[in-house]
């Protein structure tokens, strides 16, 4: 894993992860999308997947995450103009875009406003628009998400006094989840420390871009989209995901009914081989 600071003609710094030997180093790429709260670090328990395809992974830390410099305000939209950056300092044309949780609707976000670049698109247990015509946005989720989302609803204000208070709500998870966060999804341990040990402030940014305008129709995107969902998810009912699989053409959906929001990602490595072959070298 290769690791280097980005800085952007607007002044601020992306942290950005790549785990190329150099730049345009000739093999397929997927631009990861972290969730919320997580650096960007890439997600280890696919590497084997990865490594397998001859796949390279990007990623960078969200502002206001890791090493990135704070862009409070920011919208999901803006992902777009920062993973379009990442990728044109590493070199890299075209590529695909993978997310989970968070990182779903940052990742439709690209497939929306990149469509020259954008090859396909992945969103696991990935959010549908607050504004969602005929979606009940909260309906399934956890008392504990529901309070957090919101108190973003009702402004900064209100969110920054909520995340001061708040504690962690374990019943967010299903058993299958707290199993995989055991397990092979351990790996959020070194993800999650990292992205909250200076504050709340990108998780802050996150929740409110999540209930604001996004700043895109997901309708717009024409690359292939895979979005897989857990039936059990409640995080992000898995209702999400079948409102997106109604709003983006040609979108397929996978849901796996007794998952939950963490081991749904069990159906990532399949994933990376759907994204394999929408690739034109693999």
């Amino acid at each position: 894993m290769r690791e280097r600071d980005l800085v952007l003609d607007d002044g601020r710094r992306l942290h950005v992860y790549d785990t190329g030997a150099g730049d345009a180093d000739g093999r397929p790429v997927v631009l990861w999308q972290h969730g919320t709260p997580n650096i960007g670090a890439p997600p280890a328990p696919l590497f084997p997947a990865s490594d397998r395809l001859g796949i390279r992974w990007v990623s960078y830390d969200r502002p206001g995450y890791g090493g990135s410099t704070s862009r409070p305000g920011r919208d999901v939209a803006s992902a777009a103009g920062d993973a379009a950056a990442v990728a044109d300092a590493l070199g890299v044309r075209r590529f695909a875009v993978m997310g989970h949780s968070g990182g779903g609707p940052h990742a439709l976000a690209c497939g929306a406003l990149l469509p020259d670049r954008v090859l396909a698109v992945v969103s696991v247990a990935g959010l549908a628009p607050f504004d969602a015509d005929g979606l009940d946005w909260f309906a399934g989720m956890s008392e504990s998400g529901t309070a957090s989302l919101r108190a973003a609803a009702a402004g900064r204000a209100a969110k920054e006094a909520h995340e001061a208070a708040a504690v962690y709500g374990p019943e967010m998870f299903t058993a299958a989840d707290h199993a995989a966060l055991a397990g092979p999804w351990s790996w959020f341990a070194e993800v999650v420390g990292p992205a909250v040990e200076s504050g709340p402030g990108g998780l802050i940014d996150d929740d409110l871009a999540y209930v604001a305008p996004w700043g895109f129709d997901p309708a717009r995107i024409t690359a292939p989209v895979l979005l897989a969902h857990g039936g059990r998810d409640r995080v992000v009912p898995c209702a999400h995901g079948r409102w997106l699989a109604r709003r983006c053409p040609g979108a397929e959906l996978r849901l796996g009914p007794e998952d939950g929001h963490i081991s749904v990602l069990r159906e990532g490595a399949a994933a990376l081989d759907w994204l394999a072959g929408r690739f034109p070298s693999v």
